[in-house]
């Protein structure tokens, strides 16, 4: 614990409130979704319906007025900037989804047996996240826009955490990504301190957390207590030991951390939210709605919807804001942020409804979750099926 004002407890006794109707997928530390419906009702995810996803206790802030964050690794020494120091520079509003690299993996798991929380499609939300771009913090404390490495050869910013987390023996969560990512004001790496419009709630990293936009969620890195330029990747477990894709040949007993470099940006991915994996409906029209998303800041090109089990195809409509017409890559899209869509299927008996989607660089997903199986479950991103049962005594549609 490197500073007084903020601190990661050693119990969940000053856990936070939380919403009522999230699904607890283990209760300490705390991680949980939304409802499917709750989550595809809007375009902007509330706050409270927004996935918690932690590894320890919730830190406390004693002081804000005592709060800084540390920049190390700086040719003339280590500077700490308050948050008064942060918020005087340019404040950039970034729309961007953050999905954990374990969605869906309570589905990978039942087509073998995988390590890690369960989640079902909802480990994933779309804030608007008020703060300063990292890249001019940095350029604040003498690191230059657009720079790949310093005079010195550091070539990534880690991001250090308070909590305590068991897989760091009781030390903070940390990871980090390419120092020519952290200096370009296009990527919008962020230090927010604000969600859809309101200081940042302590589940989601009060006063000040990292966004990496196109990442997986790991490397946003919640209640900043330092910032490092380092030489090489951040050697904390959750980039050394966890957030790798093995291929489905790799188990426990032949596991080799070293051979696969952490996983960063995250690839083609969608879901069907408007129903469960298994629906008892009554035959007519439904309506199919649910999210795609890719990394990268790749755009979301086609939606192909089936409802009949894979045989044919064709595409959903797709949207973000309201009154906008989506078009991936286009200045009016929020190319962080995800695509929902929506599709009319006529339902005469019963069969299988299934949603996959293309990115602007043409990936698709995997038809099957045995080709993308791997040991820690993580980015289960094969095509997403709904099992529908046609009832027709049924009292009302979904």
């Amino acid at each position: 614990m490197a500073q007084g004002a903020l601190r990661g407890p050693s119990d969940y006794s000053s856990e936070p409130p939380r919403h009522p109707s999230l699904r607890i997928n283990a209760k300490e530390p705390f991680n949980a979704e939304p409802a499917r419906r709750d989550l595809v009702a809007s375009y902007i995810t509330p706050v409270d319906l927004f996935f918690k996803r932690n590894h320890g206790p919730i830190p406390v802030l004693d002081d804000i007025d005592s709060y800084y964050v540390t920049i190390g690794g700086l040719s003339g020494g280590p500077r700490r900037l308050s948050l008064d120091d942060i918020r005087k520079l340019p404040k950039y509003n970034v729309t961007a989804t953050l999905q954990c690299a374990g969605n869906r993996r309570t589905e990978m798991s039942k087509s073998r047996k995988v390590r890690g929380v369960g989640w079902d499609v909802c480990a994933l939300g779309n804030a608007t996240w008020g703060g300063a771009k990292l890249s001019d913090v940095l350029q604040l404390v003498g690191v230059p826009y657009h720079t790949e490495i310093t005079p010195s050869g550091e070539k990534h910013v880690e991001f250090i955490s308070v909590d305590q987390c068991p897989e760091e023996k009781g030390g903070p969560y940390k990871a980090s990504i390419p120092l020519g990512q952290a200096t370009n004001p296009a990527a919008d790496v962020l230090l927010a301190y604000e969600m859809n419009g309101e200081v940042l709630k302590r589940d989601h990293g009060y006063p000040l957390r990292g966004i990496v936009p196109g990442f997986i969620g790991a490397r946003s890195v919640k209640w900043l207590d330092r910032i490092d330029i380092i030489e090489e990747e951040s050697q904390g477990f959750f980039m050394q030991k966890d957030y790798k894709m093995f291929p489905p040949s790799v188990d426990w007993d032949n596991i080799v951390w070293s051979t696969r470099k952490p996983q960063m940006d995250y690839p083609i991915q969608s879901a069907i939210c408007s129903l469960e994996d298994t629906s008892a409906i009554k035959p007519g029209q439904i309506t199919v709605a649910g999210y795609a998303l890719s990394g990268g800041g790749r755009g979301i090109e086609r939606v192909d919807i089936s409802s009949d089990g894979g045989k044919s195809w064709f595409e959903a409509h797709r949207y973000q804001k309201q009154g906008v017409q989506y078009v991936a890559g286009n200045i009016t899209s929020d190319k962080w942020a995800w695509v929902l869509f929506k599709a009319t299927v006529d339902v005469k008996g019963d069969t299988e409804i299934v949603v996959k989607a293309v990115d602007s660089s043409a990936n698709v997903q995997p038809e099957s979750v045995e080709s993308v199986w791997n040991l820690r479950g993580i980015l289960n991103t094969c095509w997403h099926r709904i099992r529908l049962l046609a009832t027709p005594n049924l009292r009302s549609s979904m």
